[in-house]
């Protein structure tokens, strides 16, 4: 088997260097790999998609009806487009900083990239999603200032306490979770991924401002360690009108 590595797009942009990788896993008998790194951040990779896959099939399953679900952080697609398989889903806005992320989908690059962008329900959006959320004024859609969304499904940080950029961490706190509320309807539905294990104060922090804050862990192989790891999903509630 020959070792395969192409680098098929290098940007800087205000946040860093980001660049989007595809290579062969010897591990895995040659199978190739997207990667998405910036500066020395892996942001995502298509190795392992188990935890965005069930960030939108847990912070999805608790609702009904037609949905207009937010994902914040585009990353290689996986959330939008499992969230995408429900049929519930009316629309799909999905916010990136990274206007370089949102080219890769609509130029193809990346293997979702096609699907997610080919499905009328969905809009891609370059903007800061913590500016978005925690602002007191206006909504998700820039055309629609009063307008609610169902669900917003968060992937971007490591963590709530390991954030990409410094300037995250404001929205990790009671006036920017007021504020995200506020552009959910009652009763709607906020979910977070992290890479650490479930943290008992971000669940206290979420249960000042939702209700019936859960905590699921996700498992998933690991072909590095041989073994298994595990990322969490917290799924919280707006407040039933």
């Amino acid at each position: 088997m020959a070792f395969v590595f192409e680098e098929l797009d290098f940007q800087h942009t205000p946040l860093g260097d980001i660049s989007l990788r595809r290579r062969a896993e010897p591990r895995l008998a040659g199978r190739i790999v997207y990667e998405v790194k910036l500066n020395d951040d892996f942001l995502m990779s298509s190795l392992f998609t188990e935890s965005e896959i069930q960030l939108a099939r847990l912070g999805l399953a608790p609702l009904s009806g037609a949905l207009d679900v937010v994902v914040g952080g585009l990353g290689l697609g996986y959330t939008a487009i499992t969230a995408l398989e429900n049929p519930a889903v009316r629309s799909l806005r999905v916010i990136d900083v990274m206007q370089p992320v949102i080219d890769w989908h609509r130029q193809g690059r990346v293997p979702l990239g096609e699907a997610l962008v080919a499905d009328p329900r969905t809009t891609l959006m370059q903007a800061d999603f913590f500016a978005v959320a925690a602002s007191p004024d206006g909504s998700f859609d820039p055309a629609a200032p009063e307008a609610k969304v169902h669900a917003v499904l968060l992937d971007i940080d490591h963590s709530p306490r390991h954030w990409l950029n410094p300037g995250n961490q404001a929205f990790y706190g009671e006036t920017g979770f007021r504020h995200l509320a506020a552009k959910i309807h009652p009763g709607g539905v906020f979910a977070v991924w992290s890479n650490d294990p479930p943290d008992a104060d971000f669940t206290r922090l979420l249960g000042s401002v939702f209700v019936d804050p859960q905590t699921h862990v996700v498992p998933f192989p690991n072909p590095y360690t041989g073994g298994e790891s595990s990322c969490t999903v917290y799924v919280a509630r707006t407040p039933a009108g």
